[in-house]
């Protein structure tokens, strides 16, 4: 009997501690005016990917919008907006950072 009682409470807090590692997974979309070409999707998408925590990335530069999944205990959405600013991009209310602004290739700079 005391195996069984034993044999509940480890299953018991094994369903316990599994649950509590889930991992929350938020979607952002930002306003991305200033990325116009398929380089700065690329440019935007790689660099992003490089943070702990970021999942996903889509760039749509058409729609001027970027999507990024991320696990919220690893990292943030100013982070991230400001890594695309840190990027040379705007993003939502985030300036381009501009030393990195003007080392963009041409063709990424506004009226490229």
């Amino acid at each position: 009997m005391r195996t069984i009682i034993l044999l509940f409470l480890a299953i018991g807090s094994l369903s316990i501690s599994s649950s509590a590692q889930t991992k929350a997974v938020e979607t952002l979309k930002i306003k991305t005016p200033t990325v116009g070409c398929e380089a700065c999707k690329t440019r935007i998408e790689e660099y992003l990917k490089r943070y702990d925590g970021v999942t996903y990335v889509n760039v749509n530069w058409r729609k001027k919008e970027t999507m990024v999944k991320f696990l919220t205990n690893r990292i943030n959405a100013e982070t991230i907006k400001a890594a695309i600013a840190n990027a040379g991009y705007e993003a939502d209310e985030y300036p381009a950072n501009p030393d990195a602004y003007n080392k963009l290739p041409k063709t990424c700079k506004h009226g490229g």
